[in-house]
């Protein structure tokens, strides 16, 4: 399988030593070959008895092929929590290595295999299990909420795990029992969480490498461009891309809010993985993704994570017609038992949230 190396400039001195990330990314297939794997791979997954989840960020294609034989395609912990309930033993967790860690824990007992064990994250790798726990123990009376973009080791250490679709209210329930927060990794999201609920927050200063790079200067010009457009934008995102944003949300909840607002075009700061699933909510509306460039610029939005490019046909075939033989992700025991607790909070939580709302109790 040909790959190219893709350099991910990649470096925080002080909570992260790495100094270049190197993602191995395949080339894209044939016409013919694109077609063969396509029909062979569901084959493979009904021969080995294995569940194929996949994140919005991957492959269109590998996309299509989770939802196509019985598998799902969401945010991490969706994959997860789907692949829990499943009875195939095997999960094929396509996206980066902290969604096979997250697999894992709710699913202890399954054998957890990924296309590429190299696919990693920028939030995960800025926030080092050790560094992390030196921060925390500078705040012994805050309240530990960490991201779901985290590694096993550090979810081990929270008091609560969240995703980017429930983080605020959680955090906006701390508050209101009178909690202080520690809030790690990403530092985008914890400061719109913070400017929301006016919580007293302690912020990791993490960042992802691809909402980071969105621009506001370009996205307000862009905004001028297409005036009637509505512009979704992920709260991973910097403050003054926020700041011009229609809608501030998820992955999953900026598809539910296209289906709802169906405009005549939306501008996306986020991965342009989601787009395919964007398109398929409302296949009549126009798409671009939001800009992480200026004019002179040979990629005017360059928003696509190279480790999420990592997961293509190829890498996948491969680990099908030997699973065997793959490394699966591995967790500690007593990690997972720490880390499911933090976990299952949030599940709880976001439980007794959605039986209220039906019980017409709390708000939508």
């Amino acid at each position: 399988m040909k790959t190219h190396v893709e350099n991910v400039e990649y470096h925080d001195p002080v909570l992260c030593e790495t100094k270049h990330i190197f993602a191995q990314i395949p080339q894209e297939p044939s016409l013919e070959r694109r077609a063969y794997l396509k029909q062979v791979i569901p084959q493979l997954l009904k021969k080995n008895e294995a569940l194929l989840v996949a994140h919005y960020y991957v492959h269109p294609d590998v996309q299509d092929l989770a939802e196509s034989t019985g598998g799902v395609v969401a945010d991490s912990l969706e994959m997860a929590r789907f692949g829990a309930k499943t009875e195939q033993s095997t999960l094929i967790v396509a996206g980066v290595r902290f969604m096979g860690e997250t697999a894992k824990i709710l699913s202890p007992h399954k054998t957890i295999l990924m296309p590429s064990l190299e696919a990693d994250c920028s939030l995960d790798l800025g926030c080092p299990s050790d560094a992390f726990r030196s921060f925390r123990e500078q705040y012994p009376h805050h309240t530990v909420v960490v991201y779901a973009n985290t590694s096993a080791a550090v979810k081990a250490q929270a008091d609560w795990v969240v995703t980017s679709g429930c983080a605020l209210e959680i955090v906006n329930h701390l508050k209101n029992s009178g909690q202080k927060i520690l809030w790690a990794p990403d530092q985008h999201l914890g400061a719109y969480i913070q400017e929301k609920t006016k919580a007293d927050m302690v912020l990791w200063m993490g960042s992802c490498i691809v909402h980071d790079e969105f621009k506001a200067i370009e996205l307000d010009l862009l905004k001028q461009q297409y005036p009637t457009w509505k512009v979704l934008v992920h709260p991973e995102s910097p403050r003054e891309v926020i700041q011009l944003a229609d809608y501030v949300g998820s992955t999953s909840g900026m598809i539910r809010e296209a289906k709802r607002v169906q405009a005549q075009g939306y501008i996306v700061a986020t991965d342009k993985g989601l787009l395919h699933q964007l398109k398929k909510a409302v296949p009549e509306a126009q798409w671009i993704p939001a800009p992480t460039a200026g004019e002179s610029a040979t990629c005017k939005s360059c928003a696509h994570c190279p480790w999420m490019a990592m997961n293509e046909l190829e890498n996948l075939y491969a680990l099908l017609q030997n699973p065997a033989a793959a490394q699966s992700i591995q967790v500690n025991h007593s990690l997972i038992l720490q880390a499911q607790l933090p976990i299952q909070r949030m599940l709880d939580f976001t439980a007794n949230r959605i039986q209220s709302t039906a019980l017409g109790i709390g708000p939508a």
